[in-house]
């Protein structure tokens, strides 16, 4: 029967602290909740654990010590996930300590190579992964229920005051969660200009809509405003007058 030795299980603890005290520098880098000191411990205690086992003499017990361990962690984890609002915050630092808690089995196992090789590949995902989900982030996205949904606002406001209205009718756009697709603006006789300006819809369309034409009814430069949307073999037409 193999005898874990003390220098043995100062490596291996050495390993796996070190490891995650790697993948929590990074962490904290970034001001995350779990940093250097929670991973490092998060880390420790999966070495620790498994390395009891190992030291206990029973071949069979660090597999079953490693599931414990899993499940522990997943406990843990879920004290840093909170909900706020609609959306849920924490989810990846709860994955990095999971993480963390790997690379401590793979250390206390005796796999040294394969805990460094886990550490570099947790850094490398979230080194090179979280700019490139920023950059899918920004691609637009079509959402299936409104797919499809377009519309077109109309407006007829002073000439003198058609630069300030076109540069608030793409503000209002970008604040109602409105994609602009196309503006154009055409000369209606001396003094007036015509404004068209046609959208993509996200969400609730009439509450979008509407919104904006509130908004935008209150500029005392704007003479005619409405909108419709274009949706198949339907349209709905709402006016606004100023």
């Amino acid at each position: 029967m193999h005898t874990l030795s003390t220098l043995d299980f100062l490596i291996r603890l050495a390993t796996g602290v070190g490891c995650g005290a790697l993948i929590g520098v990074e962490r904290q880098w970034r001001a995350r909740m779990a940093g250097l000191r929670t991973n490092a411990l998060v880390a420790a205690g999966a070495t620790l654990f498994v390395l009891y086992s190992a030291a206990a003499g029973d071949l069979g017990s660090p597999t079953r010590v490693a599931s414990y361990v899993v499940s522990g962690i997943g406990f843990l984890g879920g004290g840093v996930i909170l909900r706020d609002g609609a959306s849920v915050r924490g989810l990846n630092t709860a994955a990095t300590l999971w993480c963390s808690a790997a690379v401590g089995v793979m250390a206390a196992s005796g796999h040294l190579a394969f805990a460094w090789i886990g550490t570099v590949t947790v850094l490398a995902i979230h080194l090179t992964l979280r700019p490139a989900g920023r950059l899918i982030d920004r691609v637009p996205q079509d959402d299936p229920d409104v797919e499809g949904v377009r519309a077109s606002i109309h407006l007829l406001c002073d000439r003198r005051a058609e630069p300030h209205i076109r540069a608030l009718l793409l503000q209002s756009l970008g604040g109602s969660g409105l994609t602009p697709t196309g503006l154009r603006a055409r000369r209606e006789g001396q003094d007036t200009t015509n404004v068209k300006a046609t959208v993509a819809v996200s969400g609730d369309p009439a509450h979008a809509l509407e919104q904006l034409i509130t908004r935008l009814s209150l500029e005392p430069g704007i003479r005619d405003l409405h909108w419709h949307l274009d949706e198949g073999d339907g349209e709905t037409e709402r006016e606004a007058m100023a």
